[in-house]
């Protein structure tokens, strides 16, 4: 279980996230919409403390945080429970797309080398990627690039894996793929925060959807209730500029 209880954070005079609060159950695909500025990627981001909150508090599994006042073994805890997989992909560019999904294995998890590349290999199969275990970032395409992301997030085993718009970065011909991919491990039962415009994902895999805008949560709902008939008028407008007319009504 995630929950984010009463979340803020200002860069200068610029208060990005209002006082959020957000409860995900195990197992539970979460998508969290809004236009750009909403805070939804400096939500994210907070989880685990790559931008550490102003003030609230974060738990996941047992363990609960104060955002403000954590500790440097808290936050390693708390990292250890959450993975993230980046826009930009975020890989080692020195190293093979198996190198990159064993370094945590082997760093983090204690596991001996053999041990961590049987692993490795099984989750690169596991995103379609078996035979591109020796190959570097800068020959794989965007989308494999993110798939390897992937991977090496399941390797961790975490409690929860959290998606930062995975699909911004790549061209059209390649989201599908790495879609396909997240959809797999969503009924593999894993807990999923993602932030994303893509529709279609969330109209398909989540539990339920978050809109975000202005730095507060406007409405949140099932995809039916979120997608179909929202309640809110921010949010009907947000739907009416990003959805085709006929597949959207109140």
């Amino acid at each position: 279980m995630i929950k984010l209880e009463h979340i803020k954070k200002s860069f200068g005079k610029n208060e990005v996230l209002k006082d959020v609060s957000i409860e995900v159950k195990k197992g539970e695909v979460v998508v969290i919409l809004g236009p750009s500025g909403s805070g939804k990627t400096t939500l994210l981001r907070s989880i685990n403390f790559l931008e550490p909150a102003d003030s609230g508090k974060i738990t996941i599994g047992d363990l609960t945080l104060d955002a403000k006042h954590a500790s440097a073994k808290q936050i390693t805890e708390i990292r250890r429970k959450s993975a993230m997989v980046f826009q930009h992909y975020n890989l080692f560019k020195n190293k093979t797309a198996l190198e990159n999904v064993t370094e945590g294995l082997i760093l983090v998890k204690g596991l001996s080398k053999a041990e961590a590349e049987k692993k490795g290999k099984d989750l690169l199969k596991e995103v379609g990627l078996e035979d591109k275990a020796d190959t570097y970032p800068s020959k794989l395409s965007g989308g494999q690039q993110q798939r390897v992301g992937i991977a090496r997030a399941l390797a961790m085993d975490p409690d929860v894996i959290l998606f930062d718009e995975p699909t911004s970065a790549l061209d059209p011909e390649l989201v599908g793929e790495v879609l396909r991919v997240m959809a797999k491990v969503a009924k593999e039962g894993r807990t999923m925060i993602v932030v994303t415009h893509e529709i279609s994902f969330a109209q398909d895999i989540a539990s339920r959807i978050v809109f975000m805008d202005g730095g507060v949560v406007v409405e949140e709902g099932t995809p039916k209730e979120i997608l179909l008939s929202p309640k809110n008028q921010r949010t009907r407008e947000f739907l009416q500029r990003i959805l085709p007319k006929d597949n959207y009504c109140i």
